[in-house]
């Protein structure tokens, strides 16, 4: 089993979500999630591989598992998903 570091912000878990849009739409997708998840600390719209990364940080994996299905991957302009875990920083 995976062991999170929960000492990094009071026991708070942090996800970096990569998120390819589809063309055009990755200012529009940042905003919308940032509006609709209060989790968020961070929502860029970027170039390459991705076209934006968005930092969430929740209380437990179950939160953020439901912020990625609740909102971010139901968004149509938003074409594939990938989350990375801090396990420590």
């Amino acid at each position: 089993m995976i062991k999170i570091d929960k000492r990094y912000g009071g026991g708070l878990v942090r996800a970096y979500i990569l998120i390819q849009t589809k063309p055009g739409t990755s200012e529009e997708v940042v905003k919308r999630i940032k509006s609709k998840v209060k989790e968020v600390t961070q929502a860029d719209s970027v170039y390459g591989r991705y076209d934006a990364i968005v930092v969430i940080e929740a209380p437990n994996l179950e939160s953020i598992n439901e912020i990625l299905y609740r909102v971010i991957e139901k968004d149509p302009n938003i074409i594939h998903t990938e989350t990375s875990l801090v396990l420590s920083s």
